[in-house]
């Protein structure tokens, strides 16, 4: 179906759709912010960026799109790494904006659950469940301005993944306007419910191209009382691995977080943030970030301490340091949250963000590596995540005496080496940051014809006429 140029009246209507102050002009408003996602890979342009205030307004602009086939663009905080939240160069799609829809609406302790508008960062939804004495566990570097419909439609995952799931599995219900019109009311706080298909998982990882998510019903924890935090030297990769199977076991899977860090990763944070330092005084080409919490004070830094001993008697672990107050604990963290800001400090990167199963990631890191070297000689890799669930972030930093734009010229031949070895060893070439623009052609190429089949046949299903996210995804 081919979208339409939408005309001065429907750009009116559209905007009287939006409620007083809901729609801001090209021309008379600065829009940049909302045409551009912060790495500058993805610029579009837009006639008007609408923000509606209420669920029945987005109601009324999605049925205006759907009638003169206009296509839009549903944007969260605009922290995406895919070019998903962006609009195409053609300054025909309309971006709704989610951050007037910003209210905590309820919190119900007992049944450990809390509803919020699609607006909300991820950061008002901890502080709001932190004020309950609750815990919302997904924990991203850019929770401060990400919002939570942006996060369910990525399927964000984050550091926590390991011990809470992502954020898939942290929704119980939501509230969507589809492509008709029609507002969804699936706020239910049921942890079970067999009456038919999920309709919440299906708009969870969409990407905004099935609806536009308005609010949510997000599942609670109780808060921990006691978090241990460890930065460890190791011998290698596969020590990692063998070091998670020793804590998950020894601690009964209470092992909330486990971050792998490089070498070359920590010195780019060294060199580029005055407040950091090195946490240990012999250098390791690997190091993991792990954590650990529990309900219950007083015995949990003794099996941190134990397992680390026997993991060193093992030669798994060479050395370590154990975070002996809060603000020790937030300096070992911000080693690994500044590692992207520091590699895009440091210059071009090509970025990577892959799963393979946990056993495997020593196998990927190792063929990975080889593969981009050998073509590149000079490239440096900057790996790093989420080893505990698989999921690694396989940057790669530009050679030292290469040109930025000639490396970035290379970066279809990099991820056909990086992602090929994803699938030779059954991996994903997207984790957690989605598929937008930057992986649309790319998921041909790993996906069944039966799997991309049955996703297209979906998308037409709820959305003929194609106006939800035109571009992205399928």
């Amino acid at each position: 179906m081919t979208l339409n140029t939408p005309s001065p009246e429907t750009l009116k209507r559209l905007a009287t759709a939006a409620g007083p102050g809901g729609a801001l002009v090209h021309g008379s408003d600065d829009l940049s912010r909302y045409l551009v996602e912060w790495r500058g890979l993805y610029q579009g342009t837009s006639p008007l960026v609408l923000r509606p205030s209420d669920v029945s307004s987005l109601a009324k602009i999605v049925r205006i799109a759907t009638e003169d086939s206009i296509g839009i663009v549903p944007q969260g905080g605009n922290t995406g790494l895919v070019g998903g939240q962006i609009p195409d160069v053609s300054g025909t799609q309309v971006i709704v904006s989610m951050e007037r829809m910003n209210s905590v609406r309820s919190i119900d302790p007992l049944n450990n659950t809390m509803i919020v508008d699609a607006g909300c960062t991820l950061q008002a939804v901890q502080d709001a469940a932190a004020a309950e004495d609750r815990l919302f566990p997904l924990s991203l570097a850019s929770e401060g301005s990400c919002q939570i419909g942006g996060v369910l439609s990525t399927n964000a995952g984050g550091t926590a993944v390991l011990r809470y799931g992502s954020m898939r599995d942290l929704v119980l219900g939501v509230e969507a306007v589809l492509p008709s019109g029609d507002i969804w009311d699936g706020l239910s706080g049921l942890r079970k419910d067999n009456t038919g298909y999920d309709l919440t998982s299906l708009l969870c990882g969409a990407e905004g191209t099935l609806g536009v998510i308005t609010g949510a019903v997000l599942k609670l924890f109780p808060r921990p009382k006691a978090t241990e935090t460890t930065f460890a030297a190791l011998r290698d990769p596969q020590a990692a691995v063998d070091l998670l199977a020793r804590l998950q076991d020894a601690s009964g899977g209470l092992v909330t977080t486990f971050e792998i860090v490089s070498r070359s990763g920590l010195e780019l944070v060294l060199r580029h943030f005055d407040d950091a330092s090195d946490p240990l005084a012999e250098t390791s080409d690997w190091y993991v970030l792990a954590e650990l919490s529990t309900g219950t004070k007083g015995w949990l830094r003794d099996v941190l301490e134990t397992c680390l001993g026997q993991a060193m008697e093992a030669g798994l672990v060479t050395d370590a340091v154990l975070a002996e107050s809060g603000s020790q604990r937030q300096a070992l963290w911000s080693l690994r949250e500044n590692m992207s800001a520091a590699q895009k400090l440091e210059g071009a990167s090509i970025k990577h963000d892959v799963s393979v199963p946990v056993s495997s990631v020593p196998a990927f890191l190792n063929e990975a590596t080889n593969a981009v070297t050998t073509a590149m000689p000079g490239v440096r890799p900057v790996p790093f995540g989420h080893i505990g669930d698989g999921n690694i972030h396989f940057n790669l930093s530009q050679p030292l005496d290469m040109d930025g734009p000639l490396f970035l010229d290379r970066w279809q031949e990099m991820n056909d080496l990086v992602h090929g070895v994803v699938a030779s060893l059954s991996g994903s070439i997207s984790a957690e940051h989605g598929i937008g623009v930057l992986k649309r052609d790319e998921l041909a190429r790993y996906k069944s014809h039966v799997e991309l089949d049955a996703m297209r046949a979906i998308k037409h299903s709820l959305d003929p006429k194609g106006i939800m996210n035109p571009g992205k995804l399928v």
